[in-house]
């Protein structure tokens, strides 16, 4: 019996013993954390550029990630791009290399690309470019636009598409039908196809494909697998085409 009493007492102390000596431990391992934090916070204190530059490292490691997503994207949507027949497409229709926009117009800065588009279809006669309509600063974007796919049912898109680019501020339904009529539109066909169920999915997969590529504003252009957002000028666009030129060749 008293054999039994002296192992349990020496299994007690032993017990206690490594619970001293891990709370010890765990004393150490927090008094050493707070002094490494404390060097680091001194650290950073007296060179607060290492903090702008880890910032700026994320930052790039963030806009290359985004960038290869972007360009993967391109790829994977790019019969989606170039291919929708519900699409209407300008310029050259056999052109050898497309150029695709996204646009709304009410977008002031679509009219100034629509003006770089047809300078650039005037300089090169081997570009095709595929139109999507992108209505999304209002109700009355959405109802040009609309109007629009509607009138490409009578081969006048492409007239239609530049006077109401031509004209921009407002646009009620009565200004853009008039619009219409002056290009030339049979008002009562026009009535008739805007009734086509293609017609809101055209937009529909305007807008999932925008959203699948990362476009995020108006105008913004495909040329080849570069996504450009924004108005470019006529020699970048030029340069961007020659690039997609040269990388089917």
């Amino acid at each position: 019996m008293a054999a039994v009493v002296a192992l349990a007492l020496a299994m007690g102390f032993a017990t206690s013993g490594i619970a001293q000596a891990q709370d010890a431990a765990e004393k150490v391992s927090a008094a050493e954390t707070e002094a490494f934090q404390k060097r680091v916070r001194e650290y950073l204190l007296e060179h607060p550029e290492v903090i702008v530059e880890a910032l700026q490292a994320y930052e790039r490691r963030q806009e290359e990630a985004e960038a290869e997503r972007q360009r993967v994207a391109l790829i994977e949507q790019r019969s989606n791009l170039i291919e929708d027949p519900l699409s209407p497409v300008l310029g050259n229709p056999e052109g050898d290399v497309t150029v695709v926009e996204f646009f709304d117009y009410r977008c002031p800065y679509c009219r100034r690309a629509a003006e770089v588009l047809q300078e650039l279809v005037a300089v090169d006669p081997n570009v095709r470019l595929v139109m999507k309509e992108y209505p999304i600063l209002s109700q009355e974007s959405v109802e040009a636009a609309r109007i629009a796919l509607a009138a490409a049912k009578q081969n006048r898109y492409e007239v239609f598409h530049f006077a109401l680019m031509e004209k921009g501020g407002s646009m009620s339904e009565a200004e853009v039908m008039a619009i219409a009529e002056a290009s030339g539109l049979d008002m009562a066909r026009l009535q008739q196809d805007l009734q086509l169920p293609e017609i809101e999915e055209a937009l529909r997969r305007n807008y999932a494909l925008a959203e699948a590529i990362g476009v995020n504003g108006t105008p913004a252009m495909v040329v080849g697998n570069t996504l450009v957002p924004g108005v470019v000028s006529l020699e970048r666009l030029r340069n961007l085409v020659a690039e997609a030129r040269a990388e089917a060749s």
